[in-house]
């Protein structure tokens, strides 16, 4: 996968400069979103071009200024809730080291292939991913989502040991293990940006956009 780039919008009117965090991936369409943090992320393909990235973001540069303006600043956090989230932090993140392997173990039965360790991170913009040496990592986060959907990205991860793409021989494989992984994979792009402990604690200070 390729690294993130950043692009700036300028807006002099309102002595207003944003930069955007655009991530190329694996996919086929572009999507833009503003996080509750006022980051503004763009996932691109990978064969897209820069002009062509740039000639995206200048046609939404004027929905991306009004959008951004309409959330309000990040709130800061007393000492008492700073405390609050970092104890919540650990708890999740212990959580995740005892459960996470043992679905792992669960459905590597199924998909087969060989790993050699897993890694539990705060990867800020991936659920999970596989290397080419076999380490399986998973973002703690998950802890928050419905169980079936950290099942489908614990699937979705174990498959890769076999198919280190997104083909359709990758598919048909997470199919034959989750005939409704659509349904699932759906749930987490609608709603993977609920899925932050500052949500989960305080969900009027940081609503989800």
């Amino acid at each position: 996968m390729k690294t993130p780039d950043y692009y700036s919008l300028h807006y002099p009117e309102q002595n207003i400069r944003l930069e955007c965090q655009v991530i190329p991936s694996n996919r086929r369409s572009i999507s833009l979103r503003i996080t509750p943090q006022r980051e503004i992320l763009v996932r691109v393909p990978n064969w897209l071009g820069r002009a062509q990235i740039s000639a995206f973001l200048t046609d939404k540069k004027d929905w991306i200024l009004k959008n951004w303006l309409s959330i309000p600043e990040p709130t800061a956090l007393s000492i008492c809730d700073q405390n609050r989230l970092a104890a919540l932090e650990k708890r999740y993140r212990r959580a995740a080291k005892e459960y996470i392997p043992l679905r792992v173990s669960y459905f590597h039965a199924f998909t087969g292939g060989s790993y050699e360790k897993i890694v539990i991170r705060d990867q800020k913009t991936r659920w999970g991913s596989c290397s080419s040496t076999g380490t399986l990592s998973f973002n703690y986060r998950l802890m928050l989502a419905p169980p079936s959907v950290l099942d489908y990205v614990v699937v979705h991860e174990l498959c890769h040991l076999k198919h280190m793409n997104h083909s359709a021989d990758f598919w048909q494989a997470v199919e034959s293990v989750l005939p409704d992984y659509k349904i699932r994979r759906t749930w987490l792009k609608e709603h993977g940006n609920e899925l932050t402990l500052e949500h989960h604690l305080f969900p009027a200070q940081f609503p989800v956009i």
